[in-house]
């Protein structure tokens, strides 16, 4: 991938950016994932994660752009200007950069300060981070069946809490309206054999990405309700034309024992502000690749505390994105649970120089090294180079 860079001109008195580079891992036909290393010209190097999915040469595109204007110059002095907007016409593409650019300057200065990245973003609030495993792209078997030994499996290595999005092919969008009802109820086996699977005792999370009605979604509620499920997932599209639906599905989740999630998409605070004061969710699950890095999700965070919603931010990409959000959740008020891809692919630990955070008690311990714990492994980077993916790998371009 293409590199920008200056070369050193003396010593410096503070950090200064020598060298920005974009990096694509290509990880399965489904997947790849997107970073950012800066390397700093005192030999320092910090590293965040933008992936996403499907839209690699944008971002690349544009990573080359907007870093040009930051080689050369202080890290103190660029971080002021690493910030997302709601209203900005890049969207996730210019928002997912600019933050993992702001993750990467970070972990730079916590190096710089010799502390774990966490000690840098304020008071410590908690020892370790308590996890949920994301089944869904480790179950390649999805039959009812299948998805229910995934469970297990995830169960088996520790986790207190499994999620899954079983309605592949479901979208009320669809002029095939009569396939949808097969496809829904093959998705609500798939639920229920993971609560046969799993027991009473373990929490259940379903991501439905969208592709539900108003009706439909409190149809499902209702045909769901004996799963027992912890949360229901972005089961609408989250558009402000949506809103008044929201807050009627939120009332009806409660009575039926669940709570609502959603908001994974929102860029900045002002995005994730009327799902906060109004109520509109239980949990909020803002990304650290998108929301803006570090800074603003703390912001999002207080926003949660102060109006009592939850904050569990969503983490189902790379392994850079898992530690960025383990060190965040450190220092996050209103924060609940953390979401953990789960058996994607054993490049999860490879690219990172076999780094594994350790699982206690169904929480993830965080490294106290300095910075965000881990580097990049270049070999890794260079034997999976970046691959388009096929048109139909990821979710229809139409959800959300």
């Amino acid at each position: 991938m293409p590199m920008l860079s200056c070369k050193k001109t003396g010593k410096s008195i503070a950090m200064k950016v020598e060298r920005i580079e974009p990096l694509v891992l290509n990880v399965s036909a489904k997947t790849n994932w997107f970073f950012m290393r800066v390397t700093a010209d005192n030999g320092l190097t910090g590293i965040g994660e933008a992936s996403l999915n499907g839209f690699e040469s944008a971002q690349t595109a544009y990573a080359i752009d907007y870093s040009a204007g930051l080689i050369g110059k202080r890290v103190d002095d660029i971080l002021p200007q690493l910030h997302v907007y709601a209203h900005s016409p890049g969207g996730l593409i210019a928002s997912s950069i600019v933050s993992a650019l702001e993750q990467a300057v970070t972990d730079l200065r916590a190096q710089q300060a010799s502390v774990p990245l966490h000690a840098l973003l304020g008071k410590t609030l908690r020892k370790s981070v308590p996890v949920y495993a994301n089944i869904n792209r480790g179950a390649r078997d999805r039959s009812p069946a299948g998805i229910a030994q995934a469970a297990r499996h995830a169960v088996a290595a520790g986790f207190g809490a499994v999620k899954i999005a079983p309605f592949d092919g479901v979208w009320f969008g669809d002029t095939d309206a009569a396939a949808l009802p097969a496809k829904i109820t093959l998705g609500i086996e798939r639920i229920y054999a993971i609560r046969e699977a799993v027991g009473p005792d373990i929490k259940i999370m379903v991501d439905c990405h969208w592709r539900f009605d108003e009706a439909a979604t409190l149809d499902l509620m209702r045909r769901v309700k004996d799963a027992r499920l912890y949360w229901l997932e972005c089961p609408i599209s989250e558009n402000p034309d949506h809103f008044a639906a929201l807050a009627r599905m939120h009332r009806q989740a409660a009575a039926s024992g669940m709570q609502l999630a959603g908001a994974e998409r929102q860029i900045a605070t002002a995005g994730f502000a009327p799902f906060i004061k109004d109520k509109l969710l239980d949990i909020v699950m803002p990304d650290v690749k998108y929301a803006g890095g570090y800074n603003e999700m703390l912001k999002i965070a207080a926003l949660c505390e102060q109006h009592d919603v939850a904050f569990s931010p969503h983490n189902p990409t790379g392994p850079i994105c898992n530690l960025a959000s383990m060190h965040l959740c450190m220092a996050a008020p209103a924060f609940l649970i953390l979401e953990h891809q789960l058996a994607e692919s054993p490049l999860y630990f490879d690219v990172v120089g076999g780094y594994k955070p350790k699982l206690v008690n169904g929480c993830f311990e965080v490294p106290d090294t300095p910075g965000i714990g881990v580097t990049l492994d270049d070999t890794v980077l260079a034997a999976h180079p970046y691959q388009a993916l096929a048109p139909g790998a990821n979710l229809d371009s139409r959800l959300g």
